[in-house]
């Protein structure tokens, strides 16, 4: 029979000084992440009308004329930032465009960080939309943070430092990405979808309650399960990164956006991807290889190669 829905954790859990409770969170946290590679968390500490101002402000970029928001599209570089138009992402394996466009800002280091450079600039739409800024970095600062709990809590399941996956993410590019999904054209090709299935890249991915449904994960008998949006639940996964670095302990899970019944309905979401340094070697830990099989699953490459390999393959960088 297949699951109607995704484990449910409470951050509260693992806050508290009562060890018994951590110790419950970090297990359940652990066992989802090997099990279905996805989970809900509740009282996540981050203030719902924050989450309700940022998809405000996002409304209104996205109501920007196409041409003023070209301003902010990197159109020589990779597209890691600022505007990318619908119609320039395809999931991995499709050639079809999924049908969105977003914005996507991160992390920023001192100009003597010496990890400065692998950090692309973030590009801000000031004079059109002074409000974006501070609600978007905001949102993006208070996630990273609560990225952090959730990286410790992962290593501790691993029996390793708690700072084990923390200290490889340490300056590393993570990315908020604010995503809007217009209304379904007429003139759409018939095989295009809101996200096309996938598996995310990065390390871990926390994203906030989307303003509709259409979030659906891959059940292992390969059933959809729907995930329904909530902004007092952030939903978190495991992406490719940290299922390469584990041999599949951790599972990088399918999962899509499916297109609405109705049609005219926007939809709006917000993911923050979790990436470690460019310089972080993913290669399979030989400790993990008991536990999935006796033998290196996958390749020997470091984060930065593998993000630009994904990165061709999705569309977003030029080879």
């Amino acid at each position: 029979m297949a699951r109607t829905n995704i484990p449910v954790l409470d951050l509260e859990d693992y806050l508290s000084d009562d060890l018994t409770r951590k110790s419950k969170f970090v297990k359940e946290l652990g066992e989802a992440l090997i099990d279905i590679g996805f989970f809900s968390l509740t009282n996540h500490g981050i203030d719902l009308e924050h989450i309700d101002e940022a998809y405000a402000v996002a409304e209104e970029f996205f109501a920007l004329s196409a041409d003023t928001k070209a301003k902010y599209e990197n159109k020589d570089g990779p597209k890691q930032r600022g505007h990318i138009p619908f119609g320039i992402e395809a999931a991995k394996g499709f050639t079809t465009p999924d049908l969105k466009e977003f914005w996507q800002t991160g992390r920023r280091l001192s100009a003597d960080n010496p990890h400065v450079e692998s950090i692309p600039p973030n590009i801000w739409p000031d004079e059109d939309l002074e409000s974006f800024r501070p609600a978007i970095d905001g949102l993006y600062k208070k996630m990273d943070h609560l990225g952090v709990l959730l990286l410790e809590a992962c290593a501790l399941y691993l029996q390793k430092d708690k700072n084990w996956f923390v200290d490889m993410a340490q300056d590393g590019n993570t990315i908020l990405r604010v995503i809007h999904y217009p209304p379904i054209s007429p003139d759409a090709d018939p095989n295009a979808v809101r996200a096309a299935q996938h598996e995310d890249i990065n390390f871990i991915t926390l994203l906030v309650g989307a303003t509709a449904d259409g979030l659906e994960v891959m059940d292992h008998d390969g059933e959809w399960i729907p995930v329904q949006g909530k902004h007092d639940h952030i939903i978190v996964d495991t992406g490719d990164m940290i299922q390469n670095i584990t041999n599949g302990l951790y599972k990088a899970i399918t999962h899509r956006v499916v297109n609405p019944t109705d049609a005219k309905g926007d939809r709006y979401s917000m993911p923050l991807f979790v990436h470690p340094r460019p310089d972080v070697d993913l290669s399979p830990r030989p400790e993990f290889f008991e536990r999935t099989g006796g033998e290196a699953k996958y390749p020997n490459i470091s984060a930065g190669d593998y993000l630009e390999q994904r990165l061709r393959e999705i569309g977003l960088q030029k080879d």
